[in-house]
């Protein structure tokens, strides 16, 4: 049986989608020669912003409306862009994700005035986007938070910690998530809005823009609530549903990196009057890393796909591709080091850094524990009906 252009169209990416890959990884290129500096960054890396902004690539995560690429924010766009900046710099694809995941919440619901002042100034990475979730005592049970906004004589009054927020000492803005009477609000607050303290606790194995935001009766209009009141978990949810599985995409990015250093080494170092990709378990180690990327490569865009057609039907799709590129990206990552033995070792080499940047991917945007249990009951739920 022949198999057609049609069928065979089902497992490739549409044209616009290889030519937003083959984009994406001139931009990563044109960094290598920095991502070792900028990995280690926990401020903006200039030389990695600046050569970003001048990719336009940021763009992908605002809608056309407010100066972005695409009619809406397409995740299937976001997913492969970040496989290839990924695989050269966290930095880099850190920086790229979190404009969108800062100011996603922005675009579906904030008011005309801020989205028509803020997300232009996003697209352009003029201005740098940021979420406040977690707190000092609450990572996955969110419902736990402790901060809080009321309304008062025509503003909005914030207070409230947030913890081990990505891009807090360069936000321009913050999209925070309180308590509202019987509900959870998002709300819009400026980085240089009075009461905002922000400061640096914390680091993390591989370095990171990262800090805690503290909110001391911070005032804003009321437009700059996201939504209605009690809209933040919806609001938050259609954020992971979009972005989610971006994560993915940058674990597969992360774990080729990987497999190229090893493949690099095993077929150029000699062993027992070989090269070593032909000694012992070396030849399956390496096969089973490619097999591992592919499959993870295979549901991370089925699930992306899906997510851009509809990201609140395929949050389980996106959940699964998160949990499963992480894990094998993570798998991949410590062959990869066996591999290249006492070379993969070496502190301040690139496997080094590959090493440290798998493993927080398993943790941040749901862990895989916490992913798996919200998938069981799912699973659970859907065969009982």
């Amino acid at each position: 049986m022949s198999v057609t252009d049609e069928q065979t169209g089902l497992f490739e990416l549409p044209q616009r989608y290889v030519d937003l890959q083959a984009e994406a990884h001139r931009l990563a290129a044109s960094c290598e020669d920095v991502a070792d500096r900028a990995d280690e960054a926990d401020r903006f890396d200039p030389d990695v912003r600046e050569r970003l902004a001048a990719s336009g690539l940021c763009e992908v995560v605002v809608a056309a409306e407010y100066g972005g690429r695409f009619e809406a924010v397409d995740s299937l766009a976001v997913t492969v862009v970040r496989e290839q900046l990924a695989a050269v710099s966290d930095h880099l694809d850190s920086m790229f994700a979190m404009q969108g995941i800062g100011s996603f919440a922005v675009s579906v619901a904030g008011s005309d005035a801020v989205r028509k002042q803020w997300l232009p100034q996003v697209a352009a990475l003029e201005a740098i986007a940021a979420i406040g979730l977690t707190e000092p005592g609450v990572g996955s049970d969110l419902r736990a938070i402790t901060t809080t906004v009321e309304e008062h004589d025509g503003e909005l009054v914030v207070n409230g910690h947030k913890s081990f927020i990505t891009n807090a000492p360069d936000a321009s803005f913050f999209a925070v998530l309180a308590k509202e009477d019987d509900g959870y609000s998002l709300v819009f607050v400026p980085a240089d809005a009075p009461g905002v303290t922000v400061t640096t606790p914390h680091q993390i194995l591989a370095p990171h823009v990262l800090g805690d935001v503290v909110l001391e009766d911070v005032r804003v209009p009321v437009d700059h609530r996201l939504g209605e009141p009690g809209q933040g978990f919806r609001l938050m949810l259609s954020t992971l549903a979009t972005f989610r599985v971006s994560v993915a995409g940058a674990s597969v990015g992360l774990a080729e990196a990987a497999l190229h250093e090893a493949v690099a080494h095993a077929t150029t170092r000699e062993q027992f009057g070989m090269p070593l990709a032909k000694l012992g378990g070396v030849p399956a180690s390496l096969a089973t890393c490619w097999v591992e990327i592919e499959a993870a490569r295979a549901i991370t865009y089925r699930a992306a796909a899906a997510a851009a057609r509809d990201p609140l039907a395929g949050l389980h799709l996106s959940s699964i591709a998160k949990v499963h590129a992480t894990e094998a990206c993570g798998r991949v990552v410590d062959r990869c080091v066996q591999v290249m033995g006492r070379f993969g070792l070496v502190r301040g080499g690139k496997m080094e850094r590959i090493y440290r940047e798998a493993r927080p991917m398993r943790i941040y945007e749901g862990s895989t524990e916490v992913i798996l249990d919200s998938l069981a009951k799912k699973l659970v739920k859907d065969l009982a009906q």
